[in-house]
C-alpha cells in the first residue's frame, strides 16, 4: 500500500472529552477535513459502513459492543481500512489481540500527542505502528512453542473479556450488563475459560489474573 493521506478519520470513544480533544489534534496536526464520532460500539458499526473514511480511531472500552468486536466486524467488512486502536488500558492487556484482528496499530492514551501523530504517519504510509514493548511482546509469543504459553493467551476475545471482568469483581449478572449478553451466555463464557485455564473457581481466575496484571 502506498501514500494515503487521513483525511476522513471516524474516532470512536464514548467519552465525549476525549472525542473533543482528539479532533483539536487531528485537524490542527493533520489536516482532517471530516471527522466523525461515534460513542457506542453499535453507532461505529453504522458510521463505518455508511461513509468512506481513511482511518478509524477505535477505542477498546466501549458500552454495549466492545471496541474488539468492532474492530473485527471493520475488518471482515472493510479490510482495506486502518483501524489505529486508542485505549487506556496497558499494551500487555490488549495489543495483541489488537493486531491479531487486524488493528494496524495500538498506542494507549498516555500518550503524548505527537506519539499519536506519530503513529497515524507511519499507518498513512502503509506501515503498521507497535512500540518496542509490544514488538517484544510478539517475538516473545512467536518464539515460545504453544504449550509455555500464557493459559490466557488461547481464550477467545468475548472468554478474555469475561475473565477480565471477574477479576475485577463482576457478578454473572453484571458482566452480562456490560457485555450486552444474557446471563445464560455469560455463564458459558465462564465454563469456557475455567475449563481452558484448568481452573475451578472465580477465586483461582481472580488470583491468576492479578499476578499477570489482567486488571486494570
Amino acid at each position: 500500500m502506498g501514500m494515503r493521506s487521513a483525511q476522513r478519520i471516524l474516532i470512536v470513544d464514548d467519552h465525549t472529552i476525549v472525542r473533543e480533544g482528539l479532533k483539536l489534534l487531528l485537524k490542527k496536526e493533520i489536516a482532517a477535513r471530516r471527522i466523525g464520532e461515534a460513542a457506542s460500539g453499535e453507532r461505529a458499526v453504522e458510521l463505518a459502513a455508511g461513509g468512506r473514511w481513511d482511518l478509524v480511531l477505535l477505542d477498546i472500552s466501549l458500552p454495549g459492543r466492545s471496541g474488539i468486536d468492532v474492530l473485527n466486524h471493520i475488518k471482515a467488512k472493510h479490510p482495506e481500512l486502518p483501524v489505529l486502536v486508542l485505549s487506556m488500558h496497558p499494551e500487555d492487556q490488549y495489543a495483541l489481540r489488537a493486531l491479531r484482528s487486524g488493528a494496524a496499530g495500538y498506542i494507549t492514551k498516555d500518550c503524548v500527542p505527537a506519539d499519536l501523530v506519530s503513529a497515524i504517519r507511519k499507518i498513512e504510509s502503509g506501515g503498521r505502528y507497535i512500540s518496542a514493548a509490544v514488538a517484544e511482546q510478539l517475538a516473545d509469543e512467536l518464539n515460545a512453542p504453544p504449550r509455555h504459553r500464557p493459559p490466557h493467551t488461547g481464550l477467545s476475545d468475548r472468554e478474555y473479556d469475561v475473565l477480565r471482568l471477574i477479576a475485577q469483581g463482576g457478578s454473572v449478572s453484571e458482566i452480562a450488563r456490560r457485555l450486552n449478553l444474557s446471563i445464560k451466555t455469560v455463564s458459558t463464557y465462564r465454563a469456557r475459560l475455567l475449563r481452558k485455564m484448568q481452573m475451578k473457581t472465580n477465586a483461582e481466575l481472580i488470583q491468576y489474573a492479578v499476578r499477570r496484571g489482567l486488571t486494570d
